[in-house]
C-alpha cells in the first residue's frame, strides 16, 4: 500500500498534521516512537484549553481524537531509513526491518537536546530548570532564579527577568557576556558569575544552590537553562533539505522545503521560539500545504 503522507514523529506537530490530513481524507501512517521532546517535563503550558497538562496526558487524548479517523494509522515504531525512489514515491524502513512506501514525508521528529556539561544536571532537568521561560515562568516566578548559559547569555536573562529579579547568572567559564551586556545586568541588581559550574545541589529534582569550581555555594530554587539543539536523525540530510539560520529544516509557510514532496513541521523546522502551541499550529499548517499539493496534482497533474 501506498500512503499519501507519511509523518515521522508522534509530537505536536505530526499530532495534528495527522489530525487534519485524516480530517481530509488522506491516507496517512504516522511513526511515532513515543520520544517527546517534553517528556522529560511534568507540565507543558501556553496553550489554551491545555495550559497545565500533562504530556502523557495530551498525547493520549491526541491519539483518541486521530483514532476517529479510519484513514490514519498510528505505529509506534522508529525509522531508521528513508530513501527516494522517484520523485513521487519515498520508501522508509524501520527498526523492525518493516518498510513503507508514502507520496509525501512530513519530517517532524523535533529536536535533540544536550545539556551543558554540568554534573547532576540532568537530575533537575524538568522539574526546577527548564528552558523557556513563556513555557515555565510562571510557576518560577519571584523566586531567585539561575540562568545557566554559553550562548545568548544576555537575552535568556532579560527573558526570566520579566518572571523574577532575583536573578543569578552562570555562564559556566564558557559563555561570554560583552562588557556593556555585563554592567546592565549588574545595573539591575543581577549577579554574574563566570566560573565553572562544579554541580548543583538539591534533591527530587528540586535545586537547592549551585556550586562553584572553588566550592561556593549560591543559593537558587530554580531556573532556566540553554541546551545545545540538533536535529535527532540525519534525515534532512539524506534527502537534502536545507538548513535555517539556527540549523532547522527551512520551510515555507505550509511546511514546504527545498525537496519536492518532503515537508517538514514544528521544532525540527522552527527551532525558535518553540512552544507545544507553535509546533502544533505548524503542523496543521503543513498538513494543509500537504492537502492542497495532493489536489492540485490530482486534478493538474504534476
Amino acid at each position: 500500500m501506498k500512503y499519501d503522507c507519511v509523518i515521522i514523529g508522534g509530537g505536536p506537530a505530526g499530532l495534528n498534521a495527522a489530525l487534519v490530513l485524516g480530517r481530509a481524507r488522506r491516507r496517512v501512517l504516522l511513526f511515532d516512537d513515543d520520544k517527546a521532546r517534553n517528556r522529560v517535563t511534568r507540565e507543558a503550558h501556553g496553550f489554551i484549553t491545555r495550559d497545565g497538562i500533562k504530556p502523557a496526558e495530551f498525547r493520549k487524548i491526541a491519539h483518541q481524537e486521530i483514532s476517529n479517523y479510519p484513514s490514519v494509522e498510528v505505529k509506534n515504531e522508529s525509522i531508521v531509513a528513508v530513501q527516494q525512489l522517484s520523485k513521487t514515491e519515498f520508501e522508509l524502513a524501520t527498526a523492525g526491518g518493516h518498510t513503507f512506501h508514502s507520496t509525501k514525508i512530513l519530517l517532524s521528529t523535533g529536536l535533540k537536546d544536550e545539556q551543558p556539561n554540568i554534573p547532576n544536571i540532568e537530575r533537575f532537568f524538568g522539574t526546577s530548570l527548564f528552558s523557556c521561560p513563556y513555557c515555565d515562568g510562571w510557576e518560577l516566578r519571584d523566586q531567585p532564579l539561575a540562568v545557566i548559559a554559553d550562548k545568548n547569555v544576555y537575552k535568556l536573562a532579560k527573558e526570566a527577568y520579566i518572571w523574577s529579579n532575583d536573578l543569578a547568572i552562570f555562564t559556566n567559564g564558557e559563555g561570554r557576556l560583552e562588557l556593556d551586556e555585563r554592567n546592565r545586568l549588574l545595573a539591575k541588581g543581577i549577579k554574574v558569575y563566570e566560573d565553572i559550574i562544579s554541580g548543583l545541589e538539591g534533591e527530587n529534582g528540586q535545586l537547592r544552590s549551585v556550586r562553584l569550581e572553588d566550592g561556593t555555594l549560591i543559593d537558587r530554587s530554580g531556573g532556566f537553562v540553554t541546551p545545545l539543539w540538533s536535529l535527532p536523525n540525519q534525515f534532512a540530510e539524506q534527502l537534502g533539505c536545507k538548513l535555517n539560520e539556527y540549523g532547522g529544516i527551512h520551510t515555507d509557510e505550509y511546511g514546504r522545503t527545498n525537496v519536492w514532496n518532503v515537508y517538514a513541521a514544528g521544532d525540527t523546522a522552527h527551532i525558535v521560539p518553540a512552544q507545544l502551541v507553535i509546533a502544533a499550529g505548524a503542523g496543521s499548517a503543513a498538513a494543509i500545504g500537504i492537502n492542497g499539493d495532493l489536489t492540485n496534482e490530482f486534478f493538474d497533474g504534476e
